[in-house]
């Protein structure tokens, strides 16, 4: 008898992974090339993390509401549209200069915040419950895979020809999202706008989650770690440059190999049943931890120990993000599940721009060291605080 295919892994899902994956292709080369750019035009740590801080700040303020403009005019329709305006915005790197940057980053992070959303409500809303997780495991796959070669790529592409490859590369990537995300495969329509579920205000939405423990807690437990991941992928060119230890792009391959071998081998282990995995998220939370606790000490000992740290960051966000984002699919209420998911996602950037924009500082006036020992402890408070305030959780999802 012949094995039925999984729908998460049928021909028109892969076309949407596939694009995620051209969607999001230029931000490895960016994260390397802007940060390089700017210590080479005499610009801060700081005026750095504000630049590439721009990116997530509006894709995180805008998150909320694009959930509710996704929902009203449909997946298929608002992706067209943002993939013609990320191919202008990639465009324009080629006729501005470093001073526009906060500029094109802040509406870089205006396309990502509804391409994130159409596809990820998409995906939960068409594919059976069963198989949530490993569709938007496989989603966030596609989204950190070009992550893996990418910033080797980008190294060299800036030691070849510094800006000219850099803006044709941009225009490459942008014409290709562009050309196969236009067909794809995503609904016209939610089939939750299609039965007015969503009838409450996005204010009305919003006032819910103070009172919602599991929000709450999922939220806080993805601001911190994304605040340690951000610092991370932000700083580390010039933490390696500096301190003459390892390889940036080594780093990134290998921390971004992690989180696509662990996203696609244990995506039919991330929970999808609508229990509170209180052990697997403290679990993960104490090797991120751990991972950044090593980056900060292998300026002292060694490279060896800063791959081995980005192994466990790589780990701890590639499971940590599905883990929750599918609990919180099953456990919000449902006429406010699109915008609350969507400010969850903004959480997480939220954490991504304070690793950009609050380490920054912490960098210029002390370390880079010292930073991802901030980094660190703060990973370990998020632990703590899941395994205190995340008991109840148990009980209420029993």
């Amino acid at each position: 008898m012949r094995k039925s295919i999984s729908v998460s892994v049928s021909s028109p899902f892969m076309r949407l992974y596939i694009v995620t994956f051209l969607f999001f292709s230029a931000n490895p080369i960016i994260n390397i090339v802007v940060p390089l750019r700017g210590k080479a035009e005499g610009a801060s740590n700081a005026e750095i993390g504000i630049m590439m801080g721009a990116y997530m700040l509006t894709s995180m303020l805008l998150r909320p509401w694009a959930g509710n403009v996704v929902a009203r005019f449909g997946p298929q329709f608002v992706l067209r549209l943002l993939l013609l305006a990320n191919f202008v915005i990639l465009a324009l790197y080629a006729f501005f200069g470093l001073e526009w940057y906060v500029m094109l980053r802040a509406l870089q992070g205006v396309t990502t915040a509804f391409f994130s959303l159409a596809l990820q409500m998409g995906i939960v809303d068409t594919l059976p419950e069963k198989e949530r997780s490993q569709g938007l495991s496989l989603y966030l796959l596609a989204g950190m895979l070009p992550t893996v070669v990418l910033p080797m790529a980008a190294l060299y592409l800036w030691n070849w020809g510094e800006m000219h490859t850099f803006t044709a590369t941009m225009l490459i990537i942008g014409l290709a999202a562009g050309f196969v995300g236009y067909h794809s495969p995503l609904p016209s329509r939610l089939a939750s706008s299609s039965t007015n579920v969503q009838t409450s205000s996005t204010l009305a939405q919003l006032n819910q989650l103070w009172s919602n423990r599991a929000f709450l807690v999922c939220s806080t437990a993805m601001l911190i770690a994304s605040i340690g991941f951000g610092a991370v992928v932000t700083f580390i060119a010039l933490y390696t440059k500096q301190s003459g230890v390892g390889n940036a792009g080594i780093y990134l391959m290998i921390q971004a190999g992690v989180i696509v071998i662990s996203r696609f081998a244990l995506r039919k282990k991330v929970p999808s049943d609508g229990k509170w995995p209180a052990g697997l998220t403290i679990r993960l939370l104490l090797c991120m931890t751990i991972g950044t606790g090593l980056l900060a000490m292998s300026i002292y000992w060694g490279t060896a120990y800063m791959y081995v740290a980005a192994a466990l960051i790589g780990f701890g966000m590639a499971l940590l993000y599905p883990t929750l984002m599918t609990y919180l699919t099953f456990v919000l209420p449902a006429a406010s599940r699109n915008t609350l998911i969507g400010l969850f996602i903004a959480m997480s950037d939220l954490g991504v721009v304070l690793g950009n924009m609050a380490m920054g500082p912490i960098a210029d006036h002390l370390s880079y060291s010292i930073m991802y020992s901030v980094c660190a402890l703060l990973l370990l408070a998020a632990a703590a605080v899941v395994g205190f305030n995340g008991r109840r959780l148990i009980t209420d999802s029993q």
